[in-house]
């Protein structure tokens, strides 16, 4: 399973960016998706995850301002980032949790991360 995030930029402060995640491959299966980031200096923090039936949950400090979806057809992830802030700033990775089935119908379950995607809000 590979990840492929998309959708980061410059933006000022209020604005708005939409980042995206598609995940391919072959024979495999998403459980929880989530997106996390990670500002220099900082630790990788989460910041939504969303479960595939739609439960999702987020951190303190974006509820309210930022909206995870995901589209199971498409194998695909969102989040919506409203009213960004500059402590907004960072890198963006995605991640999934899934279930893949070699040729001989083996499952394999793993955790696959995104290659990442800047976000940067000035102020």
């Amino acid at each position: 399973v590979q990840l492929q995030a998309s959708g980061g930029g410059l933006v000022q402060a209020g604005g708005s960016l939409r980042l995206s995640c598609a995940a391919s491959g072959d024979r495999f299966s998403i459980n929880d998706m989530g997106w996390y980031r990670q500002s220099p200096g900082k630790q990788r923090e989460m910041v939504a995850s969303i479960t595939s039936g739609g439960t999702s949950r987020y951190a303190d400090s974006v509820k309210g301002r930022f909206t995870i979806s995901r589209d199971n057809a498409k194998n695909s992830l969102y989040l919506l980032m409203n009213s960004l802030k500059p402590e907004d700033t960072a890198v963006y990775y995605c991640n999934a949790d899934y279930i893949a089935y070699l040729p001989d119908q083996t499952p394999v379950v793993g955790r696959e991360w995104g290659q990442g995607t800047q976000v940067t809000v000035s102020s």
